[in-house]
């Protein structure tokens, strides 16, 4: 599917046609360590805070369409748990995989996003917000600097640069 993006930058359609099919490749239980361990280091300052609690017991499906794979975020203090999606989520964020690259780079803030409508919000409109508002408050330098170039150099690639 062409877009603006993809007629900047020609080659990303390219590279997408060969990247989507491996990341589907990839086993759950590294997807899902992977995802639990940089969710531990990103949230655990607001863990400790408290600042997860209305998290508890809840879970948020993050969906990338253009990808095909999802995952299913459980609250389970004191930590995080990600499990595969089955469509039981209190929320849903889904998007294309550009929009979330830009988020976990910082280079597009949530609002943003959402409002031209590049990531969109499906059921629990007020957790989905205090989900929004504690994605626009992680701060990125906690993560081990290979993944913070990791995701600087994937959100310059979303980005066109």
């Amino acid at each position: 599917m062409e877009t603006s993006f993809t007629r900047r930058a020609p080659w990303l359609a390219r590279a997408e046609t060969l990247v989507f099919p491996l990341c589907r490749q990839v086993p759950f239980r590294i997807q899902q360590w992977l995802l639990e361990n940089v969710l531990q280091q990103l949230l655990a300052e607001a863990s400790a805070e408290g600042e997860l609690a209305f998290f508890e017991g809840r879970t948020l499906e993050i969906r990338v369409t253009d990808m095909g794979v999802g995952w299913l975020i459980v609250g389970c203090h004191p930590r995080l748990l990600v499990l595969p999606p089955n469509d039981t989520a209190d929320v849903t964020i889904l998007g294309r995989a550009r929009a979330f690259v830009l988020l976990a780079s910082g280079r597009e803030d949530p609002d943003t996003l959402f409002f031209r409508r590049e990531l969109c919000l499906e059921g629990d409109t007020e957790l989905g917000l205090g989900v929004k508002n504690l994605l626009d408050s992680i701060e990125r330098d906690v993560l081990p600097l290979p993944i913070r170039r990791l995701l600087s150099g994937a959100g310059a690639m979303a980005n066109g640069i």
